[in-house]
């Protein structure tokens, strides 16, 4: 059966497709950008304090747990990002897989998450930075140095790292990826510089006991540090503008996070064996051990360098932020007009720009801190979510071209659904309370603003107009909405396809 012509009673959608992202980026700045993400404030801030108060000396084995759950669920993240080229990440595979209500769940939950993280890398970035400034006999007025609740007026710096590098992403993607280029190789030589620089302070007797905390410890350390790995997932985000999609993502995502676990796991080791683990409960715990052990030259380089790797963890935390909420506008989910892109960056400029001030406003007068943990209670639920939706998407469509393909399914899935679902139940019940509140305020939100509300757009597989993705992705009855092709249509495309 032939498509209809768009008359004036159709989905617009169909007549004037949405403007692109442009495709410019390569697998290996996919893989940067991965890097990027994942190598901040987590290894520069976290490690101290996860092996002081939970994990001790087997800080390392928490940085094992916490990588074998990401990695089962980067498999899942690999399949999906084959198959669904998308901007989307999450929200996408969520939507696809198991309909808009279970996608909107996840997009909310991802504006948490993302915002929250956003805010506690600025405030971390202006602790370093005041830090340094502090080596050099320079200091910000106490008002313009914290926020409102440690005394201040206003954390300034951190403000400000969000506004700035808010502009550079507006500017365009492949401008962006080269400034994060420049910043993964600064920190990863200081990495480098820190490892070549302690190895010969290493104790052997700093390592024991290995497990202070027991087992029990590991885990909640691994639950901790999880914060570190936040990241890899941002990779997906950046599949539209992908050169190819789907050899490059997988390729982007498992990459960075093999490359960055393995560098955990030799901070870690390194760290906790040239001081004892007690002293590591501190802001800068990888500058604070080479001073106890009269390195400062190389303290001050590990500082500008942590300096360089929470600016790049932000920088890309903000891309993945700007490209699942315009995946989510051009669903309709959130305001249309936010997404709209700038014709001469390519770039969903006003959305960058939105989250740049809320990141800086959470950064400068919140104190983020205190619910921080709810970053790594987001990060985990939205892993879950896309190894059951990989789980469900198989069962719908066992036939459906995978490029990328999960190993050892269903196991892989289950094992990245029990690994996360049990870290979850390491950290706080303040932070699962605070979550269950937040998921409870999306779902309301969307029964009283979105549910059957009238002229819905298509998902984005659709509204780009591509017939050869159209064809090759499933099409679940709940999930596709006014498209321009009638029902009948749809159902007779479905059969096709063994729908």
């Amino acid at each position: 059966m032939e498509p209809r012509e768009a008359t004036g009673g159709e989905s617009p959608n169909r007549q004037q497709p949405p403007a692109e992202l442009c495709r410019t980026l390569s697998a290996l700045d996919l893989m940067l950008l991965g890097v990027g993400a994942i190598v901040g404030a987590g290894i520069f801030v976290l490690t101290g304090v996860a092996a002081a108060t939970a994990a001790g000396p087997g800080l390392s084995l928490s940085f094992v747990v916490a990588g074998l759950a990401c990695l089962f669920a980067a498999l899942c993240y690999a399949e999906f990002a084959s198959v669904v080229p998308t901007a989307g990440s999450a929200y996408a595979y969520a939507s696809l897989s198991m309909g808009e209500f279970a996608g909107w769940l996840t997009g909310w939950n991802l504006i948490l998450a993302y915002l929250l993280t956003g805010g506690v890398v600025a405030i971390g970035w202006s602790g370093y930075f005041q830090e340094l400034l502090s080596g050099f006999g320079l200091s910000l007025p106490a008002l313009l140095g914290k926020a409102p609740h440690e005394g201040g007026l206003l954390n300034l710096p951190a403000a400000l790292i969000a506004l700035g590098l808010s502009g550079v992403l507006a500017v365009g993607a492949r401008e962006s990826a080269r400034f994060n280029h420049w910043i993964v190789g600064v920190k990863l030589v200081v990495i480098g510089l820190f490892l070549l620089v302690a190895v010969r302070h290493i104790n052997p007797q700093n390592w024991h006991p290995l497990l202070p905390f027991g087992w029990k410890g590991v885990m909640t350390g691994a639950a901790l540090i999880f914060f570190a790995y936040v990241g890899f997932d941002a990779v997906s985000t950046a599949a539209e503008e992908a050169k190819e999609p789907q050899r490059d993502l997988p390729l982007g995502i498992l990459g960075s996070l093999v490359v960055c676990t393995l560098v955990y796991i030799l901070v870690g080791v390194v760290l906790t064996g040239i001081v004892p683990y007690r002293l590591l409960n501190v802001k800068d715990p990888v500058a604070f051990a080479l001073v106890q052990v009269g390195e400062r030259v190389a303290a001050n380089f590990v500082a500008v360098g942590a300096i360089a790797g929470i600016t790049s963890a932000l920088l890309v935390n903000m891309y993945g932020q700007s490209r699942v909420f315009f995946a989510m506008c051009r669903d309709g989910l959130l305001p249309g007009s936010l997404g709209k892109i700038h014709p001469v960056s390519r770039t969903p400029a006003r959305m960058i720009l939105l989250i740049g001030a809320l990141v800086a406003g959470i950064a400068g007068f919140l104190p983020i801190e205190a619910v921080a943990e709810l970053t790594n209670m987001g990060a985990l639920a939205a892993f879950i979510v896309v190894a059951l939706g990989a789980l469900v998407l198989r069962k719908k469509r066992p036939g459906l071209p995978r490029p990328f393909r999960v190993p050892a399914m269903p196991w892989s899935a289950l094992a990245a659904i029990g690994s996360c679902g049990y870290l979850m139940t390491n950290l706080s019940r303040r932070t699962l309370v605070w979550f269950l509140v937040w998921m409870g305020l999306g779902a309301l939100v969307y029964l009283v603003f979105l549910w059957g509300r009238p002229g819905r757009p298509a998902h984005a597989a659709l509204t780009r107009g591509d017939t050869a993705f159209e064809e090759a992705v499933p099409h679940p009855e709940g999930i596709w909405f006014a498209t321009g092709v009638s029902r009948t249509q749809s159902t007779v495309r479905d059969g096709l396809l063994g729908g």
